[in-house]
């Protein structure tokens, strides 16, 4: 954008056009929505300050432009990696006018934390509940009215495969944007210490174009990449400022006496919200085999603090025995008939009398090479992708990245690569 207040982050857009970014967690459908909003008119290249390729299209409703920006999927602002920062950056700092929100209807309460947490630094939000074709084939329904009360943000449900639902959701955009619609946006109850510092902080922030409770939350997390990335914005330091600097060091100290600093806040902060989103998906949902109940039992199992790493481990070692066991004679199936193949190759080779340097490279080479690689690596992957898929279908890969997220970042790392490991 051209003009004054342009910083770093914010997307090149033409003259009176809109910019919405396109934010949510890996796999809901977010990309499927984009090129079905976008069509052919889509541009890929790195964003603005970043080497992280990102995607940018364009969207015409009743003569007037939307630039979208499909930024990369992401769990949480607090940025664990490149991809997860460039999302925040931009959503933050970019200068949309509006975001949307994608969530999977199948697994809302993954979502809901995000959503609260978007609904923090960008008032004017459309929550999009995607594949809500899927949901109503596994019994799900979501009450998406009951759900934009409690949120006081529009929501909408689409199937952006079928492309259905695609005019509302660009309608309610539309209408956020032109402040059409009054909006609510739900918060998060942190813990009484936490909302006593923001309460310290937030009077003093100062005019950043910013909402102020969600810099003095940012502020006293202190997150090292979101201050930089807030000091290129704004041109400035804020917690150079005076005020700020008392006013933080007052609430550090409540904060403090509480037992809430450093990893401890964030935890509290994040808790809260996933909390929160949790009881909007069990007020909103239905449908959900097990109930509720159950699955707050198995969340506490898979995620206590005593019972989580065993769990984990288990269930990790299953899959790879799983793995490993069922490969084997599929393995062996593949093995004896690609080298029955490679036997009969060599009686055609030497039927035709075939100089054996042409024997040796083409069937003891590049054959023999590809039947190893096919027979001892097919199988696992045909049964470890599945597996894993189904994992994180269920939910239980981002708790896994949850809990080995501390251990990884003391070796620089975040809990997101445990799952590559």
């Amino acid at each position: 954008m051209n003009g004054e207040g342009r910083n770093a982050f914010w997307l090149e857009r033409r003259r009176g056009e809109r910019v919405v970014a396109l934010t949510g967690s890996p796999n809901v459908g977010k990309s499927t929505l984009f090129n079905a909003l976008t069509g052919l008119r889509q541009h890929t290249g790195n964003w603005p300050g970043k080497t992280v390729a990102g995607a940018t299209g364009r969207h015409v409703r009743h003569g007037q432009d939307y630039l979208l920006a499909d930024l990369p999927g992401t769990y949480s602002l607090l940025a664990k990696s490149p991809e997860e920062a460039v999302a925040r950056d931009l959503l933050c700092f970019g200068g949309a006018d509006a975001a949307v929100v994608v969530c999977d209807a199948g697994a809302l309460e993954r979502s809901l934390g995000l959503v609260l947490q978007v609904l923090e630094v960008q008032p004017k939000t459309v929550v999009c509940v995607n594949l809500m074709d899927e949901a109503r084939r596994n019994g799900v329904e979501v009450d998406l009215d009951g759900l934009a009360r409690r949120l006081g943000v529009p929501v909408v449900g689409t199937s952006a495969g079928r492309r259905e639902g695609l005019e509302p959701l660009m309608a309610a955009v539309e209408a956020v944007i032109e402040g059409r619609v009054e909006l609510h946006p739900a918060l998060a109850a942190y813990p009484a210490a936490v909302e006593m510092a923001i309460g310290l902080v937030e009077p003093v922030v100062g005019e950043t174009g910013l909402p102020a409770r969600w810099v003095a939350l940012s502020l006293l997390e202190g997150e090292p990449g979101l201050m930089d990335s807030m000091k290129t914005a704004l041109g400035r330091d804020v917690r150079e400022d005076r005020a700020v600097a008392a006013a933080l060091e007052e609430a550090r100290q409540v904060l403090k006496k509480a037992g809430l600093t450093g990893p401890a806040f964030q935890e509290a902060v994040t808790a809260a919200q996933i909390r929160r989103g949790a009881e909007l998906a069990r007020e909103t949902v239905r449908g959900l085999g097990g109930g509720p109940k159950w699955g707050r039992k198995l969340d506490r199992l898979l995620t206590g603090r005593f019972t989580s790493a065993p769990a984990m481990l288990a269930l990790l070692a299953l899959v790879f025995w799983i793995t490993i066991a069922g490969a084997q004679v599929p393995s062996d199936l593949l093995s004896k008939g690609l080298f029955w193949v490679q036997d009969r190759l060599t009686e055609l080779f030497m039927y035709l009398g075939a100089p054996d340097w042409l024997h040796g490279a083409l069937v003891l080479g590049a054959y023999r090479t590809l039947a190893w690689v096919t027979a001892v690596m097919l199988p696992p992957m045909a049964i470890f992708f599945p597996l894993f898929t189904l994992l994180e279908d269920l939910g239980y890969l981002p708790r896994v990245a949850f809990l080995l997220d501390h251990a990884f970042q003391k070796a620089g790392s975040c809990g997101k690569q445990a799952l590559t490991m």
